[in-house]
Parts: structure tokens; sequence; C-alpha cells
């Protein structure tokens, strides 16, 4: 019974004394020199785990493998018990210096310390990668952005006449294969794109596999916590066109706007990808609605400046009536156009009419009926002095009327610089939301067309 357990390890032990017998790790396994030894290669992508905007590394982990023909390991499986395939140290035999161009940091991978041989001198690698390569990052389209990092695959030193590289699957394989890919994080593979290249450097022709790891940034988290608001305080700066422009509630509000999207900004700062070279399009965005928030507080401003009541205020121009609430008025398609019309309030008229029909009345009675108008004031006048108390009465009406008139031109001036602020208002809030709609436009139909693409 133990010596039927000690034969396989004895076979194992004897076919690993053979192969080792006289094995040379430093030169490499061929009988010709002439002859190439061709390495194949291929690339699963597990998990993307990191994207540096910044400082334009990609951090993937990927399972390598790849074979090789090794002529100085092979046997006749019936020597040895028909033992066909065996695992060998990797640190005792040959392995191809195949490197990945694009690296710029040792990644943490396990150390695979086995390789598998078989009888015909096949040798298979397959180990574990966590690659940290340069990737030139294009984050113009964030949040919508797809990004394409390649994966240069050379022998660091052997020309093509000693070491050649081939893809050990059908490309068509390999840009669909996404089984072992982890996809719940923020990156979604796309494809993995694989071409074969010879380059001359030196005299000495050099071949390389590059794979192109295509992936895609899912945009939902950061729409719903970077768009959205900004949204919605857009539409709360339109909506705060409709406030009366003669209030300063307007003013107040759409400054409490402003604040309260410098202070979304300063949060969402953080989120933003940034790097030395370009800026994403969606900070331009929230640069563009800061802007569109302090042109519209300012409309507001000139509005409620222009419609403010002041008692040295002159009357509105006769070519900006004609312009403002003539022409701009069929413009703007208003119809209730009798509210914008240029016609003075009559309140003046009628004081003035009222004050002239009084003082006649009362110089009618103080003249000739000086009793009756003794009795209508309730005081007794001595008639000699009738002359002199009329004028000083009719002084006072005068200058009362000359109030009431003062008082009813500026309310009339008011109301006309009302009326020109209204129109004008209605005119800059339609072009501001022609120019808020156009960009939002413009914005959603590229981010579709990334999206697509």
């Amino acid at each position: 019974m133990a010596d039927v357990n000690k034969s396989p390890k004895s076979a194992l032990l004897q076919l690993s004394d053979h192969l080792m017998e006289g094995y040379k790790k430093g030169v490499r396994p061929v009988q010709d020199w002439r002859q190439t030894t061709t390495v194949y290669i291929d690339v699963m992508v597990y998990a993307i785990l990191g994207v540096d905007e910044k400082n334009q590394v990609l951090t993937t982990y990927i399972w390598y493998r790849q074979f090789w023909v090794d002529e100085f390991l092979t046997w006749d499986p019936k020597e040895f018990e028909n033992v066909s395939q065996i695992s060998i140290p990797t640190e005792k035999i040959w392995v191809p210096d195949i490197l990945i161009n694009e690296f710029v940091d040792v990644g943490k991978s396990p150390d695979i310390p086995y390789v598998y041989v078989n009888h015909e001198g096949r040798v298979q690698n397959y180990k574990p990668i966590q690659v940290v390569t340069a990737c030139s990052l294009n984050i113009y389209n964030f949040p919508f952005d797809v990004q394409n990092c390649s994966l240069t695959f050379t022998s660091w030193l052997h020309t093509i006449k000693d070491i050649n590289v081939s893809l050990w699957r059908t490309p068509e394989a390999v840009k669909e294969d996404k089984s072992v890919f982890m996809n719940k994080g923020e990156w979604e593979l796309l494809s993995v794109l694989s071409q074969y290249r010879k380059f001359v450097e030196n005299e000495d022709s050099f071949a390389e596999m590059k794979f192109h790891v295509v992936i895609k940034r899912r945009p939902l988290f950061y729409a719903v916590n970077l768009l959205l608001p900004s949204m919605f305080l857009m539409v709360m700066d339109i909506i705060g066109f409709y406030l009366p422009p003669d209030s300063g509630e307007r003013v107040s509000f759409k400054i409490t706007l402003l604040l309260g999207y410098s202070v979304f900004l300063i949060i969402v700062s953080d989120t933003l990808p940034a790097t030395a070279i370009g800026t994403p399009l969606i900070g331009v965005y929230f640069v563009v609605c800061m802007a569109l928030l302090v042109i519209s507080l300012t409309e507001t401003i000139l509005i409620v400046r222009l419609v403010h009541k002041q008692d040295l205020q002159p009357h509105v121009p006769e070519w900006l009536r004609r312009l403002v609430l003539e022409k701009i008025t069929v413009i703007l398609c208003i119809r209730d156009k009798k509210k914008f019309a240029a016609v003075r309030v009559h309140s003046s008229d009628i004081s003035h009419q009222m004050e002239n029909n009084s003082t006649a009345k009362l110089a009618h009675y103080s003249t000739e009926y000086p009793k009756d108008y003794e009795r209508s004031v309730g005081v007794v006048v001595p008639s000699k002095e009738n002359s002199l108390v009329v004028d000083n009465i009719l002084h006072e009406i005068a200058s009362i009327r000359q109030y009431l008139e003062k008082r009813d031109q500026c309310r009339d001036i008011a109301r006309e610089w009302l009326q020109v602020g209204y129109v004008l208002d209605i005119l800059l809030f339609r072009i501001y939301l022609v120019a808020v709609l156009a960009y939002t436009v413009t914005l959603a139909t590229m981010w579709s067309y990334w999206q697509q693409a």
C-alpha cells in the first residue's frame, strides 16, 4: 500500500529531475537559435479600481495569461507513468521579458510562483495583475465620458527575431468577453480591442500587442447630485421674474439665489475632475449658469431703478415712449395695450376743475352775498376787510392747488416710467428665457449624443 502511494511522487520527482538536469534558464529555449519564440498572450479585465484624472493614471485589475513553447521541457509521458503535465517553479525556467509599456507604478498583485508545463513543452503562465498605467484621460464630456486606455505588451529587450507576440484568442472573443468583469462600479466595460504592431527602433524590429480598454462612466450619480440641483436653481431664477418689478422683493430673492448657487459650487468643487490641461464641459456649464444668475440680478436692479419713484424724475422721452409702449408691445404681442397706453391720468385735471369751481364760488359768495358767505364759513368779517380776507384765502387755495398738481404730476411721471419698466421687464425676461432654453437644449443635445456614441 505504501509503494502504491509513493509511486506518483516518484514519477513527479523523476520528471522534475529529468527536466531540470542541465537546464539553463538564462538561455532562450530553442534548439535552433534562428527560430523565433512566439509568446501568445491574453487579457481579461476583472475590475476598474480607480481613475485619477488629475494625474492621468488608470488602475485596473486584469487576469493575464501567456504561453510559449520551451523546447528543453519535453518528455515522453510513457516513461513517467503517463504524466503529461507538471507544475514547475517560475524562477527555475526561462520566462520571456514581456512587460507593459504604460506601467507607472508597481501594483499589489499576488505572487504566483508556479507555471504549468505539458509534455510538448508548452508553458502556461497565468497570473492576476493590478495594473497602474498612464492613460490620456479626456474629461471634457464628464460625466458622460468614455475613456480609451491602452495596455501594450512587448518584450523589453528582445527583437522580433528572438521573441514575437501573438494573440491567444481571436480578436472578436477578446473584444466581447466580459465574463469576469465586476459590473457594479462607477465604470462600465464596453470592449477590449486588440492590435498587433511592428515597430523599428535603432534599426531593430520589435513586436507589440496592444489592448485598448474602452470604459464608460455611469452618469446617474452625477446627474442627480450635480445637474438637477443646478437646474432647480435656474428654474427658481426664471420664476423670480414673475415678482413685481417695482418691489424690492425680487432683488433680495435673486441675491439669495446667487448666494445659494455659490455655496452649491463650493460643495461640488471636490466632485468635479480636475486636470492641468482642460476643464470639463460641466464646469463651463456651472460658470455660465452663475453668469446667467448675475445677468438676471443686474437686469432686476436696472428695472427696479427705472421704475423707482422720485420727485425730480423727468417725464419719459417721447422717442422712448413710442419705442417701448407702441412698437415693443406689438413685437411682444401684448394683448392689453390699454394698460401700457401713453395717456395721462386725469386726476390733476379733475382736481384743477374742482379747485376752479370752489374758487369761483368763493369769489361769488364773497362779492355778491357777503352775509351768506359769513354764515357759510361761520365767522363774521367786517365789510371793509372782505377783499383782503378773500385774497388770503385765494392764495392758500392756490398753494394747495399747486401742491396737488405737483403731486399728481409726480404720480403721472412714476406711472409712465412704471409702464415702460413693465414692458422692458417682459422684453428682457423673454430674451433671458430664450437664452437659457437655447443653452439647455444645446447641452442636452451634446450630452445625449456623447452618451449614445
